[in-house]
């Protein structure tokens, strides 16, 4: 069973929660790192944790979710060997694993709705990096 690892703040919480039920419902094993409510929380904290589990191998991919999705994007890309993507639609999602080998979604909860985010990770979660030495040669050139 492959797990997928899903952090949030205090703005992404709700979305965290339906996402990581939703993820459990189609058979990944979900490695929840928080937050654990409502209350104000800084971002950079959850997406430090995600960053952890993915590089030591307690996750395959990660999911994180911030207001905008771009702060603990910022902060999550700021860890060596963490490729993370903001994403929008199923597009922008599957890309992120095609071209760039995306190991780490964000989503923000105050941008996009829970169905469509669940459609984003979903197709990041079901599509492979295309590889190639075009795209293989850039992910090298990012560390």
């Amino acid at each position: 069973m492959t797990t997928i690892a899903i952090a949030s703040d205090h703005a992404g919480y709700e979305m965290k929660a339906e996402i990581a039920s939703w993820l459990a419902g189609a058979g990944y094993e979900v490695l929840d790192l928080g937050c654990n409510g409502p209350e104000s929380v800084d971002y950079p904290d959850f997406a430090t944790a995600l960053a952890g589990a993915i590089n030591d191998k307690r996750a395959a991919r990660g999911v994180l979710i911030c207001g905008s999705g771009i702060g603990i994007s910022i902060a999550a890309n700021r860890h060596p060997g963490i490729r993370a993507a903001l994403v929008h639609d199923v597009t922008t999602a599957r890309l992120a694993r095609q071209h760039n080998d995306a190991n780490v979604v964000a989503l923000g909860a105050r941008i996009i709705g829970a169905e469509i985010a669940k459609d984003c990770v979903d197709a990041f979660l079901k599509t492979d990096f295309e590889g190639g030495e075009r795209h293989s040669r850039r992910i090298a050139k990012m560390g």
